[in-house]
């Protein structure tokens, strides 16, 4: 007799592949396997069980396009079947090549357009300040490229002078943007009072404690870097 288990981090490389068709985007799945994981399985209070709930933690992936590695580990978090991966993108399926929220459980924003993730993120957290719900963390995960997007620079402006300490920019530095910013991405973050920590985005616990370390009226941004897309 043998006993089934959650799957675990040793089992996304098998989920992953079970999605075919996208190689376009599949460094953008790669590069945001781990803090993916790290998030789900060690950080974030969202489950199958409680992703209606006010008080859940809220992820929003504004790096929507190629969402393969988010499929694998919401499989792997019970929020999706693994019989639904194999058939993903097909005209039945509710699984596209960008994430909707209408349809995937667990899924806060439909997204995969550049620049939107953050600005909704900061909105989100605002949100939860009006209702008095100052516990949900409010973490969102954009791309290096994304940052030449002018949304994201007002709301890194707004977010900082509002003190949103729930909210969490993590951003996945694979050298991929146009132009990059003086002093790196963390700096970008840095000159308007967020709080930043600059960590290797396959190293788990220095993930873990860059999420989980306080940093008390300030935002957070984590920049997490990976290989050189390409």
């Amino acid at each position: 007799m043998t006993t089934a288990t959650e799957p675990g981090y040793a089992d996304l490389p098998r989920l992953i592949s079970l999605m075919t068709g996208d190689d376009k985007h599949s460094a953008a799945s790669e590069s945001t396997v781990d803090v993916l994981w790290v998030l789900y399985d060690r950080v974030l209070d969202v489950t199958p069980e409680n992703f209606r709930e006010p008080d859940r933690d809220r992820f929003l992936l504004s790096k929507g396009h190629g969402p393969m590695a988010y499929y694998a580990v919401l499989t792997a978090k019970g929020f999706l079947a693994e019989a639904e991966l194999p058939t993903w993108s097909d005209p039945v399926s509710r699984l596209g090549h960008h994430p909707d929220r209408r349809r995937i459980p667990g899924v806060e924003i439909s997204s995969g357009s550049l620049g939107h993730g953050l600005p909704i993120a900061l909105g989100t957290a605002l949100g939860l300040r009006a209702r008095g719900l100052t516990g949900p963390k409010v973490v969102t995960l954009v791309g290096d490229a994304e940052l030449d997007e002018g949304s994201n620079h007002e709301a890194i402006v707004v977010a900082a002078r509002a003190g949103l300490e729930n909210l969490t920019a993590v951003v996945i530095d694979n050298q991929s943007s146009t132009r990059g910013w003086p002093g790196g991405i963390a700096r970008r973050f840095a000159v308007e009072g967020w709080e930043t920590r600059t960590v290797s985005g396959r190293d788990h616990d220095a993930l873990h404690d860059a999420f989980t370390a306080a940093h008390p009226g300030r935002p957070l941004a984590v920049v997490a870097v990976v290989e050189p897309k390409g």
